[in-house]
């Protein structure tokens, strides 16, 4: 008895440490995961921004769909996003765009991420720039953060 009163108040003492300990070994997964979801988007972003198509699509789940600006439907489908992009690359040069106020909620291997967004860039040759907010959908699959879902809407 004597023995485990000695022990108690070190084993307390480790019990205390270990939330700390693990909090000391970096980010929590949750607020990992909401990192890799923007750092996705961002990667998406960057590669519109250097005109390739093909990396682009490797970021797009085969069931996308999206709610585009100025789309009257839903477009449907991995295959129909990777045409449009490739299509508007043909056109737009030099876009850039950036994110404000991100938020990103993570439940297991869905997340979600609702930003505002500004951008620019020319249109065959015409200077162009937009603002809008967004919400996005990400699934993870494979280890991956894939877009399932975008949802966007021009500004006034």
């Amino acid at each position: 008895m004597r023995i485990a009163m000695r022990l108690l108040p070190a084993a307390l003492l480790l019990l205390l440490a270990l939330p700390t300990a693990s909090w000391a070994q970096g980010t929590s997964a949750p607020a990992r995961d909401a990192d890799e979801v923007r750092a996705t988007l961002t990667q998406m972003w960057a590669a519109i921004e250097a005109g390739d198509a093909e990396r682009y699509a490797t970021f797009v789940h085969p069931d996308f769909t999206q709610f585009g600006e100025t789309d009257a439907y839903l477009s449907e489908g991995k295959p129909m996003e990777v045409r449009s992009m490739t299509d508007y690359l043909q056109r737009a040069k030099g876009v850039r765009t950036d994110m404000h106020n991100s938020q990103v909620t993570v439940r297991g291997a869905v997340a979600w991420i609702t930003y505002y967004w500004t951008d620019a860039g020319t249109i065959q040759g015409k200077p162009f720039s937009s603002r809008g907010k967004s919400t996005r959908i990400f699934v993870k699959e494979n280890g991956r953060w894939l877009c399932i879902h975008g949802h966007y809407t021009l500004a006034p």
